[in-house]
C-alpha cells in the first residue's frame, strides 16, 4: 500500500510542475502585437454572420449555415467548394472564391449569396446552384454596387465610371487626376465622410464628390525604394491656408446625364479663389423617392452649419431645412435617415442640448421632437423596428464606459434594453429590425454573441469565447475614477499592474497618453480596454497608468469642447492629476516615471516632458504634433481656428520655442512617409532642438506612414520597450 501510495505521489509531483507552468508561460511581442507570428492565436475566438433577410447565417471560411433564431443550433446552406463548383473556377480561375468570410446575402426574399473572387464580384443561387449575375469590371478602384440597380460606380485611372447592370460601362468624367479626384473621401476623411459615391435608393441615381486641390500645396514625400530616390508629392491643406474646393455632382443613369448641385462651392468650373473660404459638405443622404439630395453644409470657420435639401434632377437648392450655430464649432457626423414608414419624416442627430441626440424632423424641415435626451451620449443609430415604430440605438446611458443597445419607441421615447446592460455591445440588426445579432465584450469575458428578438428580448448564446491568455502570466488590471482639473468632472482611467503585483514593492511607471478627440482609451470592454503593449510591459515590471482627459470623446459636448483653441492645456492639467493620483500610491516610483503616446499621443508627450521636466524621465513619442500650424486644415482649425485668428493659442500649444526645456531622455519616432503628420513637424523639432542644445533620440521608418504596419509594428514596440528598459527601468535618483 505504501508503495502505491508513494508512487501515485511521485506521479502527481511530476505533473504538478507541468501544470504550474502551463499557466506561468511568458508573451512575446509575436504572441501579443497585431504584426506578430502568433497574434491571432491569441485573439478569443470569434463568429462572423450575415442578415438574410431576418435569418442569420454564420458565415465561416469554408462554409455558411443558417442560424436557427430559437435554437442557435445551424443547418448548413453551402460550401466553399459548393461555390467554387457552381462558379466554375475550375474553368475560370478568375473566378476562384478564396473564403466565406465576407459572403452577403443582400436580397431577403431570394437565395442569392454576393461572393468576390480575384477579378469579379458575382451572385450566385444556392438553391439552382448558378451564378445569376457577374460584375466583372477591371481596375476598378472605391467600388459602389447597389442591389436594386446592380450597377457600380467605380474610379480607374482618377477617373469616374459607372457599370450597368449588364455590364455597359460609361466614364462620367475625362479631367480626373492628382489634382481634380473624383469619387473619393474628401476633406481628408473628417466630418464622418469615409466615401465618394452615395446611390438613391433606387440606384438610378449616383451622388459624388469632385475636388479640386490644385490650389493646395504640395508636401514633398519621397519614395526612397528606387536607385534615385523620387519625389512623391502630396496635397496637404495647413492650417490657415489655401484649402481645397469641392462640389457635388450627381448622375442620372437613365438620361446619360450629370448635373451639378447648385452649392456655394458653385460648378466645378466656378472661380477657384473661392477656396480660401471654402464650403465643408458632408453627410449625404437621399430622400425614399429618389428625388432630393440632402447635405450638411459647414462654414470653414465651422460654426455654422445648415441642412440644405437640393433637386437631383436640375441641381437647384429647395430649402435649408435646419440651421445650428456656436460660439465654438458645430461638427456634424451623421446623415439623416428617413423612417422606413413614413417618408415624410426623417430622424437628425445633433449635440445641441449638449450631449448627442436623435431628432424628429418633418420633411421640411418643422421639429416634430426630441426621441432623446439626458446626460449620455447616442453612439450610432443601428437602424428601425418597422414593426414597434422603433429606432435602435447604442448609447452609454447606462455608463460612460460602456456601450448598450436599446430600442426607442419614437412616438413616447421610452427605451428598452436589448442587452444585458453591461459591457460594450456591437451590434447588427435584420432587414426588418425584428432581430438582433449581437457581439460584446466585458473586463472579464473576452467576447460574446448572442442572437436575440429586438421586440421580446430573450438571448441565445451564439458564442461564449475562452480566455484565450489563460496559459500565460496575466497582469492586473483596474479600473477607477479621479477628479479632472476642474474638480468637479469624473475621469476615467486603467492601471496595468505586474501580475505578481505587491504594494510593499515600487515599480517603475509609464502613463500611455492619446487625449486627443473622437477617442477613449478606457472603457467596460475585455481587460478594461487594454493594449497588449501594456501587459507586456507589466510582465516586464512596470505598471502602466492610462487616463481618459477632457478633450476625448462620448463625454458630451462641454467634455469635448474645453480644448477649444488651447490643444494640450487642459488635457496637460487632466494628465497631472492623474500624476498626482499616482504620486499618492506608495507603490509608484515617481523617481522613474516615463510616458508615451502617438500621434495626438505623441504631441502630448513631448508636451509633458516639455512642461514638466522634473517629472517625467522618460518619454517615447510617436508621430507628434510639433505645432498646430503645420496641421491639416479640417481638424487644426476645428479645434484652434486659423494661426492668424489665434495667434496666442498657437503659440501657447508649440513645443518649437520649449525645446530647450528638455531635461530627461526623450525619443521621438516617426513614419518617413507619414501623410497624417507630415515629416516636417518632427524635423523641424529637431532643428529647435540643436539650437536650444538639447539631445532627444530620432528614429523613422523608411516607406511607413503615420501607423507602422504589418511585422513593422513589432518592431516599433520592441524599440519602444527598450527605451524604457534602457533609461527608466534601471534609472534611480
Amino acid at each position: 500500500m505504501k508503495t502505491k501510495t508513494a508512487a501515485l505521489l511521485t506521479a502527481m509531483l511530476s505533473i504538478l510542475p507541468v501544470a504550474m507552468s502551463a499557466q506561468d508561460k511568458l508573451f512575446t511581442l509575436e504572441d501579443l502585437n497585431f504584426g506578430g507570428t502568433n497574434y491571432r492565436k491569441l485573439l478569443p475566438k470569434n463568429i462572423w454572420c450575415e442578415w438574410w433577410g431576418d435569418q442569420l447565417v454564420h458565415t465561416a471560411v469554408e462554409e455558411c449555415s443558417l442560424v436557427d433564431g430559437k435554437t442557435g443550433r445551424e443547418t448548413l446552406l453551402f460550401t466553399l467548394d459548393d461555390i467554387n463548383r457552381w462558379t466554375g473556377s475550375s474553368q475560370d480561375k478568375s473566378r476562384y472564391v478564396h473564403h466565406l468570410l465576407n459572403a452577403t446575402f443582400p436580397y431577403a426574399d431570394q437565395p442569392l449569396v454576393a461572393v468576390g473572387s480575384r477579378k469579379s464580384f458575382m451572385l450566385v443561387d444556392f438553391k439552382r446552384h448558378e451564378v445569376v449575375w457577374q460584375d466583372s469590371v477591371s481596375n476598378q478602384e472605391n467600388g459602389d454596387w447597389n442591389k436594386v440597380s446592380r450597377a457600380t460606380a467605380y474610379v480607374r485611372d482618377h477617373q469616374l465610371f459607372v457599370a450597368d447592370s449588364d455590364g455597359h460601362e460609361r466614364q462620367l468624367t475625362t479631367d480626373g487626376s492628382r489634382e481634380i479626384v473624383y469619387g473619393q473621401s474628401v476633406h481628408r476623411d473628417e466630418f464622418g465622410i469615409t466615401k465618394g459615391t452615395f446611390w438613391s435608393p433606387d440606384g438610378q441615381r449616383l451622388a459624388f464628390y469632385r475636388m479640386d486641390q490644385s490650389m493646395v500645396a504640395d508636401y514633398p514625400q519621397v519614395d526612397i525604394f528606387h536607385r534615385e530616390a523620387l519625389h512623391a508629392p502630396d496635397k496637404y491643406p495647413m492650417a490657415g491656408e489655401t484649402s481645397h474646393v469641392v462640389t457635388v455632382g450627381v448622375y442620372d443613369v437613365q438620361r446619360a446625364a450629370t448635373v451639378y448641385l447648385k452649392t456655394p462651392a458653385g460648378s466645378p468650373l466656378a472661380d477657384s479663389a473661392q477656396s480660401s473660404t471654402p464650403v465643408y459638405f458632408t453627410n449625404i443622404a437621399w430622400s425614399p423617392d429618389n428625388s432630393t439630395v440632402y447635405i450638411f453644409e459647414l462654414n470653414r470657420d465651422q460654426n455654422d452649419c445648415r441642412l440644405v435639401a437640393y433637386d437631383a434632377v436640375s441641381g437647384d437648392r429647395k430649402a435649408e431645412l435646419y440651421r445650428e450655430t456656436s460660439d465654438k464649432y458645430v461638427e456634424p457626423l451623421h446623415p439623416i435617415v428617413f423612417l422606413p414608414w413614413d417618408s415624410s419624416k426623417f430622424i437628425m442627430q445633433s449635440q445641441r442640448d449638449g450631449y448627442n441626440h436623435l431628432y424628429l424632423y418633418s420633411a421640411d424641415g418643422r421639429l416634430l421632437k426630441q426621441i432623446t435626451a439626458g446626460q449620455w451620449v447616442v453612439m450610432e443609430l443601428l437602424g428601425f423596428n418597422s414593426k414597434t415604430k422603433s429606432v435602435i440605438i447604442a448609447s452609454n446611458e447606462a455608463s460612460p464606459l460602456q456601450r448598450n443597445i436599446y430600442s426607442v419607441s419614437i412616438s413616447n421615447g421610452r427605451r428598452t434594453p436589448l442587452d444585458n446592460r453591461r459591457g460594450v455591445h456591437n451590434a447588427m440588426l435584420s432587414a426588418t429590425g425584428s432581430w438582433m445579432f449581437d457581439k460584446y465584450s466585458e473586463p472579464s469575458v473576452p467576447r460574446c454573441a448572442t442572437l436575440t428578438s429586438t421586440q421580446h428580448p430573450s438571448p441565445i448564446t451564439l458564442l461564449e469565447a475562452a480566455d484565450p491568455w489563460s496559459d500565460y502570466q496575466q497582469p492586473v488590471f483596474e479600473n477607477g475614477t479621479i477628479k479632472a482639473a476642474d474638480g468637479t468632472t469624473d475621469l476615467y482611467y486603467r492601471m496595468v499592474k505586474p501580475h505578481d503585483f505587491s504594494p510593499h514593492k515600487k515599480y517603475p511607471t509609464v502613463v500611455y497618453v492619446y487625449g486627443g478627440s473622437h477617442a477613449h482609451l478606457v472603457d467596460a470592454s475585455w481587460h478594461w480596454s487594454s493594449r497588449s503593449w501594456e501587459t507586456y510591459m507589466a510582465q516586464k515590471g512596470y505598471i502602466v497608468f492610462v487616463l481618459d482627459n477632457r478633450g476625448s470623446e462620448n463625454r458630451g459636448r462641454d467634455f469635448e469642447q474645453a480644448t477649444f483653441r488651447q490643444l494640450g492645456q487642459t488635457e496637460m492639467q487632466d494628465q497631472m492629476r492623474g500624476v498626482e493620483f499616482l504620486r499618492s500610491l506608495p507603490y509608484v516610483d515617481m523617481q522613474r516615471l516615463g510616458v508615451h503616446g502617438w500621434s495626438f499621443g505623441g504631441f502630448m508627450t513631448i508636451s509633458l516632458m516639455l512642461n514638466y521636466p522634473d517629472v517625467f524621465k522618460v518619454g517615447v513619442a510617436g508621430g507628434p504634433v510639433i505645432d498646430w500650424k503645420w496641421y491639416e486644415v479640417m481638424y487644426g482649425e476645428r479645434y484652434m481656428d486659423t494661426p492668424q485668428q489665434n495667434p496666442v493659442g498657437y503659440a501657447k500649444s508649440s513645443l518649437i520655442d520649449k525645446a530647450g526645456r528638455l531635461k530627461g531622455r526623450l525619443q521621438i519616432i516617426t513614419g518617413y512617409n507619414d501623410r497624417t503628420v507630415v515629416p516636417q513637424h518632427c524635423l523641424s523639432f529637431l532643428d529647435a532642438c540643436v539650437k536650444a542644445g538639447a539631445q532627444p533620440d530620432f528614429y523613422a521608418y523608411p516607406g511607413e506612414e503615420h501607423n507602422m504596419r504589418g511585422h513593422a509594428s513589432v518592431h516599433l514596440h520592441e524599440r519602444i520597450t527598450r527605451y524604457f528598459d534602457d533609461y527608466l527601468k534601471g534609472k534611480s535618483e
